[in-house]
């Protein structure tokens, strides 16, 4: 059964009274984030058999903040129209059909938080804000209507289904209004009872007051007297029910009639099985309501812990209620419930839709009470995902809302079967690794640095490692265990151990036995074994190859290291990325090519992706660590950073990439060509994975929430968007709110507004310890994106705004706020002269005796009494003169030092509560108590500048405390510099500077530390290298160079240049490691700065960078053929389309002697390569760069340099007599020009360098047998190429007379060809159209020189060759077909697993029958289906006929013999007797033989048609 396209989608808002809600028919909808996702409920959802009845059909988009209200239309004939309110300040009416928005309307100026379509009016849209006014819209007529009942925030507010006009408002502060929209909003009722937020009202469905039984003593009250006035009874104010359910618990019905409460249900507290929540903590409360319609005795409410109750409205004096789904546990939800709404399907079921707090959206059978089906959602980004080797089909995504989910997605009975991991997480989770062979083993890692391993198939809390990382954990990965985990025994240590890379850069291995050790960090061991001593790079990636013998690592500066088991010795370093790699995967090793198991595909914040083929390197095991600089394959298309890479499991060399440009790709890697692009997610991409079991299936997560399965088949582009049609644009502009009018007018303060959604989840979070970290509504992951800060309001001030009257309407405030504005702003205050400033005392020292001496006569003569008393008694004093003195403190001034004492005591404490602890350290300093002055201002925070300096009067160690003390208090006040300066004065120089060092004050410590320090102290090394790594990763290069440089570390100084990228700083980082000595990085950094001018065509630049270096003599050459020999084809071009940006040397200018001549003498003249000697040293340099072999999308100025570099080798070995060596060299320039598909330049190739052909070269070699296979390699390309010519001069519209075709007719007797020209097509498919170009007529004929070429086509006739090729294309065939019968056995063994046994034909045989299904009616060949063990006997033969040919055949590639056979046919037919009649019968035999191929069966039918004699 082949799988569906499906959507995990986002989480319904939190805290929205209506944000879900269903259409008749079986269509819901519930708000996520920026947009309402639509879901078809019931028959019509098309979902597999025994599969729940719902699918995720659609989304609507347009908002641009979050969504705070959705409501369908309830009227027959209209039921595809709905409408959304959302932070934007706009309503939105959308066709849900179309998805479009029908129109929309911005009247609001505060924040919107209710919305409800009125179910009488069917054009009524009714909505209300966070300042308490009501607007009405009326669709059809586009008019609309405000109120302002109340100036209280509304909470929700639903239309009555019974009068038109009626609308109820519940309020935050716990107060409903029920208002007459007729009456200009006149309210009829304010019911009084709660006393919390009002979260939910429903209407009775029935209009009356006789469903529900009231007690006759409440009958018989008087009715009530609503605003003061007594009402008359109407149809309007009776016969009306009205429920409200409250954050304080209770639900209460109330009398319309009569506008008070019947009844009121208090909510029980319900005993869960594992828990429950604390009824105290009212916060965790959110309660909604829904009135059944066939049931109005009947009212379902939520709880405090997610539970659904059925109350009895009949027996309320009982509290009555039913829970929902008893017979089964885990069906509620877990979280507190948020909205209920009904839908009746088409087969006339009624249910019950609920979103909740733990993002399940859930439905429920209201016959029955049970849970029908549950819909999980996500509330955070989908960071990772990952397949388990063991449980197949189980798919576990990382989720920045701190749960981990394991999804069955090959489940039948449920599409949606999910389980959710929270316990121990606590953070975003952004990496997970299945373990490969233990069942269950999920190993995660999270945002906040924490390692742990999960048992899914248990309740138990995870294991977590007790090594943290410093940052996000990038990736995980298990390999085998290397030193020190790995020198135990077999016993001793696991099989695999766990990897995990943070964003601090560096790599864990954590022992999963015993994950409360300590983990071991790979770097000490990757530096001991290699012998490293510069700065090891930052890692951001880890990939373990499949049989577990190589680890690559990516790095924050784009390089990739290749380590081998066990000491991890470095292999290679691949320098191609130039910024932080991201994703690193190899190839899996179970196809049907073992050798592209050595693949490794890489991703970075550049575009590119590239695949490089490591299989020499890891059969070479090098020495000496090797660079690569040129990849295998080149991916280009995305237009942002690669976020993630994963292999196809099905096929060889397909690989799908995620970017941040919003799509995933897949490509042909061997071809380099991309087959399918995905577009359906609405944000960036950051995980990708390719689903084991089914070939055409890919999931993907994104920032927006979303995880998506999606089929390759079904995708409509094959490449990523260009241009403006990037994610990145369309997110910027969505990213970007509205203004809101509600921040520039604020009419008064003490209108309460709604608590903000984040603000609020927040607040949740961090209450409930033991639950999922939450985001709500507006996510709390934040995922990267920072709000906008408000502006303020550009007209009325604070103090404006701080007068408003609350009594006015919403445009008398307006009024007032200006006027308001306009009189403070006529009246500033005044300021004091500055005379009277001036004039101004000191304050006094001792203020509170002075306000004592001015106190009454009477009391100044009691002073006099005392103090004399005091000072003329001879004994001691007795009690009441002691408590008088202790009273009249001041006195202390002229009595002994003791009691001077407390009267300084005393006024120092009032210095200090009046804030002026100033006063009070000089008094304690004219005491003579400076260390107690010292002590009290350090306790205190408040120790100056002058307190330390006079603080050595007290002593030296005294002041060395205050200094201490002082370089803290500045510390807390941020003052970082100025308290290293305080230590440095106590000679604390280390502390001085890893005090400015840990604030990040690098160029001050480093200027400390270089006056005070010795030059040869690490502490100053380890300052630069700090300092470095900090400028790197800010981007600046040139800066964090010059700190590697002062460490001493010109590596590091050389490759940070380096990351720069650019054509200047690759130069400069290669000039400073020719200095430092560093030769081989310098060769590599200058090589890379020649090949960045290339690319603009800088040819003198180029030189001149490489000629920096010694050793890149040889590159020079290759460099000066380059430019000699595009200099040549550009001017073989006609002059309005040659390059005017080029920039060639002088000697490139000149066109005296043939190319070859030219080469030779500027090597000779320029560069100074004359004698043998000195050509031997650079062919021996060359060739050591090996580059891998062409394909057809390889870049043409790539082709050229790799061309060039295999000319230059075969010039140089002419120059030395190695003519051994240059045929092969020559050869291999031929053919990447061929194997590219770029016969122009394969032509130029023979005419520059052979231009009097093969026999020159056959002169030279004599009888060297070790080259004659090459050789004669050689000369048939260029036979093939002459061959292609000729034809070519045949098929070509009023060919004239050339080399190859002589005219017979005069040119004004030439009658025009209608027949199409063959240069623009492939050779190949020009010579499968034998009927295409009609046959020349008399009027050519072939001339002397065709004639003499057709004669030496005889060469490519190579039986031998033909047997080869026809084996080898036997071979590609069948492995094409085993691949394809293994996939369709894959499916149907799943169909045959999921459906639990065959229900029909066997599928086996089905899929051994697959591959040979007639593709074509022409296609004789596959009318027979071909068997299993037929296929194994025809590969076997095939490669037991490959292994006899001879070593030198197989070597060198050879022109296709039946391709060379069908053009000398061609040009047999039309040019009668031209082709030699025995060749031509050579050329039939060798197709009627070899031809038994799908790629020539077709063509050899059609020759022996028309060639055969009756």
């Amino acid at each position: 059964m082949k799988p569906e396209p499906l959507t995990l989608p986002p989480s319904p808002n939190w805290y929205c009274a209506r944000c879900s809600d269903a259409a008749p028919g079986g269509i819901f909808g519930f708000a996520a984030r920026t947009s309402v996702f639509l879901v078809r409920v019931g028959p019509s959802a098309g979902a597999n058999p025994g599969a729940p009845p719902f699918r995720v059909v659609g989304e609507l988009v347009g908002h641009t903040e979050r969504v705070s209200g959705f409501t369908f239309s309830h009227h027959p004939g209209q039921y595809n129209l709905c409408a959304t309110s959302s932070d934007d300040g706009t309503v939105k009416i959308w066709d849900v059909e179309t998805k479009a928005v029908v129109t929309e309307h911005s009247f609001h100026q505060h924040t919107i938080s209710a919305l409800h379509w009125s179910p009488t009016v069917k054009d009524l849209i009714v909505s209300g804000d966070e300042k308490g006014v009501v607007f009405c819209y009326w669709l059809n007529r586009n008019d609309s209507q405000h109120f302002f009942p109340e100036p209280r925030t509304i909470f929700c507010l639903t239309c009555s289904p019974h009068h038109e006009d009626l609308v109820a408002i519940g309020y935050k502060d716990g107060i409903v209004v029920i208002i007459d929209i007729s009456k200009k909003g006149e309210v009829i009722h304010r019911l009084r009872g709660h006393d919390d937020e009002i979260h939910s009202i429903a209407w009775c469905p029935l209009s009356g007051e006789d469903c529900l039984p009231v007690n006759q003593e409440e009958n018989s009250e008087e009715p009530d007297i609503p605003n003061g006035k007594l009402v008359a009874e109407t149809p309007i104010t009776k016969g009306c029910y009205l429920a409200t359910g409250s954050k304080d618990q209770t639900i209460r019905i109330w009398s319309c009639s009569r506008g008070r409460g019947i009844m009121v249900l208090k909510l029980p507290f319900l005993k869960r099985r594992g828990g429950g929540v604390d009824p105290a903590v009212k916060e965790r409360l959110w309660l909604t309501l829904h009135w059944p319609n066939n049931q109005p005795t009947q009212l379902v409410s939520s709880c405090f812990g997610g539970e659904l109750l059925l109350w009895d409205l009949t027996q309320s004096w009982r509290r009555k209620y039913t829970l929902f789904s008893t017979s089964a546990e885990g069906q509620n939800h877990s979280r507190i419930i948020f909205n209920l709404c009904p839908l009746k399907t088409e087969d006339d079921k009624q249910l019950l839709l609920s979103t909740s707090m733990d993002r399940d959206v859930k439905c429920w059978d209201m016959a029955t009470l049970e849970c029908c089906w549950t819909l999980p959602s996500l509330g955070g980004f989908a960071y990772s995902l990952a397949f388990s080797p063991v449980d197949v089909g189980c798919l576990a995504i990382g989720v920045g809302d701190g749960m981990i989910r394991v999804w069955n997605t090959l489940s039948i009975k449920n599409n949606y079967e999910v389980k959710s991991f929270w316990q121990g997480v606590k953070s975003k989770v952004t990496a997970l690794c299945w373990h490969p062979n233990k069942e269950g083993c999920l190993a995660f890692g999270t945002d906040d640095g924490k390692v742990g391993l999960y048992d899914t198939c248990s309740n138990k809390p995870p294991q977590i490692s007790s090594t943290y990382h410093k940052k996000t954990v990038y990736r995980l990965a298990w390999g085998p265990p290397v030193p020190p985990m790995s020198l135990g025994g077999e016993g001793d240590r696991p099989s695999l151990t766990l990897y995990s890379c943070g964003g601090e850069g560096i790599v864990l291995q954590h022992n999963p036995w015993k994950l409360s050790g300590e983990a071991f960090n790979i770097n000490k061991l990757v530096r001991d074994t290699n012998s490293i001593r510069y700065k090891l790079p930052v890692h951001t990636e880890i990939s373990w190859k499949g049989d577990g013998k190589v680890m690559a690592l990516g790095n924050e500066d784009g390089s990739i290291e290749i380590f081998q088991v066990p000491n991890l010795k470095l292999l290679c370093t691949i320098q191609q990325h130039h910024k932080l790699v991201n994703a690193v995967v190899w190839h899996h090793e179970h196809g049907s090519r073992p050798e592209l198991s050595c693949l490794i595909a890489s991703g970075s914040n550049n575009a590119v992706i590239y695949v490089h083929n490591l299989r020499t390197v890891l059969e070479s095991n090098p020495e000496s660590p090797v660079t690569i600089t040129e990849p295998f394959r080149t991916l280009s298309g995305h237009t942002a950073k690669v976020t993630s890479l994963a292999w196809s499991p099905h096929h060889d060399g397909r690989l799908v990439s995620a970017c941040y440009d919003g799509t995933a790709q897949v490509w042909d890697a061997l071809r380099e060509e991309p087959l399918f692009n995905f577009r359906g997610h609405r944000g960036r991409l950051l995980c990708v994975a390719w689903s084991p079991v089914d070939p055409e299936c890919i999931y993907s997560g994104a920032d927006d929430f979303c995880v998506c399965r999606w089929l390759t088949s079904m995708q409509d582009h094959s490449r990523p968007p260009q241009g403006k049609k990037c994610i990145e644009l369309e997110k910027k502009r969505l990213s970007q709110p509205k203004p809101k009018l509600k921040k520039k007018k604020k009419p008064t303060l003490r209108l309460p507004g709604k608590q903000d959604s984040s603000i609020v989840t927040e607040d949740e979070s961090s209450r409930e310890t033991s639950g999922p970290v939450e985001n709500g509504v507006s996510d709390q992951d934040g995922e990267e994106e920072a709000q906008e800060p408000e502006l303020p309001s550009p007209v009325v001030s604070g103090e404006a705004v701080s007068c408003i009257a609350v009594s006015l309407g919403v445009e008398k405030s307006k009024v007032t706020v200006n006027s308001k504005a306009t009189s403070l702003k006529k009246e500033p205050p005044k300021e004091k002269p500055e005379a009277l400033l001036k004039k101004r005392k000191a304050r006094s020292m001792l203020p509170l005796s002075t306000s004592l001496d001015h106190r009454s006569k009477e009391e100044l003569h009691r002073d006099c009494l005392v103090l004399a008393t005091a000072t003329h008694a001879k004994a001691e004093l007795n009690e009441d003169v002691s408590a008088d003195l202790e009273e009249r403190f001041h006195l202390g001034l002229f009595t002994d030092r003791a009691t001077l004492y407390r009267m300084m005591e005393t006024e120092g404490k009032g210095h200090l509560e009046s804030g002026h602890p100033e006063l009070f350290h000089q008094l304690m300093l004219w005491k003579g108590d400076l260390k107690g002055v010292l002590q009290a201002a350090a306790e205190r925070g408040e120790l100056t500048d002058s307190l330390v300096a006079v603080a050595p009067v007290a002593g030296y160690s005294v002041w060395l405390w205050a200094v201490e003390a002082f370089a803290k208090q500045l510390c807390f006040q941020d003052q970082y510099v100025k308290a290293a300066s305080y230590l440095l004065s106590i000679h604390k120089v280390y502390e001085a500077v890893e005090l400015l060092k840990s604030n990040h004050f690098y160029r001050e410590a480093i200027a400390v530390a270089k006056a005070r320090l010795r030059p040869e102290d690490p502490v100053l090394k380890d300052l630069y290298l700090s300092w470095g790594s900090i400028l790197e990763k800010d981007g600046h290069y040139a800066i964090a160079a010059k700190c590697y440089l002062g460490a001493t570390s010109a590596y590091d100084a050389a490759k940070v240049l380096a990351r720069k990228g650019d054509a200047a700083s690759l130069r400069t980082a290669a000039e400073l490691a020719s200095i430092a000595g560093e030769s081989e990085l310098a060769a590599s950094l200058a090589l890379r700065c020649a090949q960045e001018l290339l690319l603009v065509k800088n040819w003198v630049g180029a030189q001149e960078a490489l000629g920096l270096h010694e050793s890149l003599q040889g590159q020079r050459l290759v460099f000066c053929l380059l430019e000699l020999l595009c200099r040549h084809l550009e001017e073989k071009q006609p002059p309005e389309v040659r390059s005017p940006s080029s920039v060639y040397h002088q000697w490139a200018t000149g066109s005296e002697g043939d190319l070859m001549q030219r080469v030779t003498g500027v090597w000779r003249n320029t560069f100074s390569v004359d004698t043998p000697e000195q050509c031997r040293a650079a062919l021996k340099k060359l060739q050591d760069v090996k580059y891998p072999s062409a394909t057809s999308n390889t870049p043409f100025r790539q082709l050229l340099l790799h061309v060039c570099h295999d000319l230059t080798l075969a010039i140089l070995s002419q120059q030395t007599a190695s003519w051994e060596e240059a045929v092969p060299a020559l050869l291999q320039a031929v053919l990447r020009s061929y194997t590219s598909g770029n016969f122009t330049l394969m032509q130029e190739i023979y005419s520059a360098f052979l231009p009097s052909g093969c026999d020159y070269l056959r002169d030279k070699l004599g009888d060297l047998s070790l080259t004659t296979a090459a050789f004669k390699s050689l000369e048939a390309f260029f036979i093939y190429g002459q061959l292609y010519e000729v034809w070519w001069s045949l098929c070509g519209p009023g060919p004239e007379s050339s080399i190859w075709v002589k005219s017979t007719v005069p040119a004004e007797q030439r009658e025009p060809e209608d027949s199409a020209s063959a240069e623009d097509t492939e050779p190949v498919a020009a010579a499968a159209q034998p009927q295409s170009s009609p046959p020349s007529g008399p009027g050519l004929r072939l001339s002397g020189e065709s004639e003499r070429l057709l004669s030496a086509c005889r060469k490519l006739f190579s039986e031998r060759h033909a047997n080869l090729q026809a084996s080898q294309r036997t071979v590609a065939e069948v492995q094409e077909t085993l691949a394809e019968m293994i996939r369709q056995h894959q499916k149907s063994q799943l169909c045959k697993a999921t459906a639990n046994g065959p229900s029909r034909d066997d599928p086996g045989q089905e899929a051994e029958q697959a591959p040979s299904r007639p593709q074509s009616p022409s296609r004789e060949e596959s009318n027979a289906p071909v068997s299993l063990p037929e296929l194994t006997r025809r590969l076997t033969e095939a490669n037991k006929k490959i292994a006899e040919f001879p070593e030198s055949i197989k070597a060198w590639p050879f022109p296709d013999v039946l391709e060379c056979c069908l053009v000398l046919l061609h040009i047999g037919s039309q040019c009668p007797g031209a082709v030699n009649p025995e060749m031509q019968q050579q050329a039939e035999e060798l197709l009627q033989k070899y031809g038994h191929t799908r790629a020539y069966r077709r063509y050899c039918q059609t020759l022996h048609m028309n060639f055969q004699r009756p």
